[in-house]
């Protein structure tokens, strides 16, 4: 098992490098620097001072591990467009993307599961038809036009839910959150809906698919015939086992969710990471645009480590081929 989480993390860190190579890369050569953070009446002379005191004329492996070693330090440089550190920025706007990443995964987790389970204990109901429909629609729209949809037929013409913004905050030490307050929990439910609908639809999908192929199986057949209730073998058995794929694709979809969580940022005005993300791309300021690079790759890598190690403690089999092959 420890070799099976060292080698893991190993490969975790190789990774890491190639993002921070693509970050580099997209800091370094997409166009000059220098032009970002001077006006057009610096003088050359001055321009040749900055470019040295920042170390532009150092060779390429000099300036990636200089780069890589402030990458580690949280240091991202300032901000080309809002002249601040860029971790103050991003750490500003974390809570409200995690906020809104978590919220969406349990609704999706909450919804999605008993809707397959449903759908695959119950298969030619008039219920279950309905509930394929809809993922289908899940699954088709994209995200943009969903959120559209919401915010028509729920502030626009019903009014009972806000259409942009994340409501009131409540400060707890460096974290912002909305949940203790009334209008944070009315803000937050459009978003997480918008964002969790599609993984809702594919976990509802993949469980109905996991659970029809569990309940074809020889021990679930000898489970029947030894007499076990019907509940016992669909909850206590066929479930049981189709949740160890399910964690898996739940896991990585939550490093999804962050990552594309901008598309519903920038629809509901969500105070978030991905709306700077957005700003900096039409501003072209590549200190952002490199360090939400490193850091959503960060988080995917981190949570499939975890989902791996949890996986190969949850299947032995995982633990049986890491020995094989060590």
């Amino acid at each position: 098992m420890l070799a099976f989480i060292i080698r893991r993390l190993l490969q975790a860190i190789v990774v890491m490098l190639t993002v921070a190579l693509i970050a580099f890369t997209l800091f370094r050569f997409v166009g000059d620097p220098i032009n970002m953070m001077v006006g057009i009446e610096t003088t050359n002379e001055d321009r040749a001072q900055l470019r040295q005191d920042l170390g532009l004329n150092d060779p390429i492996p000099v300036q990636f591990a200089r780069f890589v070693g402030k990458a580690v330090r949280l240091d991202f440089g300032n901000s080309y467009q809002f002249k601040t550190p860029v971790i103050d920025l991003i750490a500003d706007r974390f809570p409200a993307t995690m906020e809104l990443a978590i919220a969406s995964a349990i609704f999706s987790l909450l919804i999605g599961i008993p809707m397959g389970v449903y759908t695959a204990l119950h298969r030619r109901s008039w219920l279950s038809n309905i509930f394929l429909a809809a993922s289908l629609i899940g699954i088709s729209l994209p995200t943009f036009l969903i959120g559209i949809l919401l915010i028509f037929l729920f502030p626009v013409t019903l009014g009972v839910l806000p259409s942009f913004g994340r409501g009131d905050v409540v400060r707890l030490g460096f974290w912002t959150t909305g949940l203790l307050t009334a209008s944070g929990l009315k803000a937050l439910v459009l978003p997480a809906i918008t964002l969790g609908l599609f993984q809702m639809t594919l976990i509802m999908r993949l469980v109905r698919g996991e659970m029809l192929e569990v309940l074809r199986t020889d021990y679930i057949k000898f489970a029947r015939a030894r007499g076990l209730t019907d509940r016992a073998v669909n909850f206590g058995h066929a479930l049981k086992n189709t949740l160890v794929p399910v964690m898996t694709i739940a896991g990585l979809q939550l490093g999804s969710i962050i990552a594309f969580a901008l598309i519903t940022e920038s629809v509901f005005q969500w105070p978030g990471m991905g709306l700077l993300f957005l700003k900096a791309v039409q501003n072209v300021d590549i200190p952002i645009m490199s360090a939400y690079l490193l850091l959503v790759a960060f988080i995917f890598v981190t949570i499939n480590l975890i989902v791996d190690i949890l996986y190969a403690v949850v299947d032995p089999r995982i633990r049986i081929d890491a020995r094989a092959t060590a």
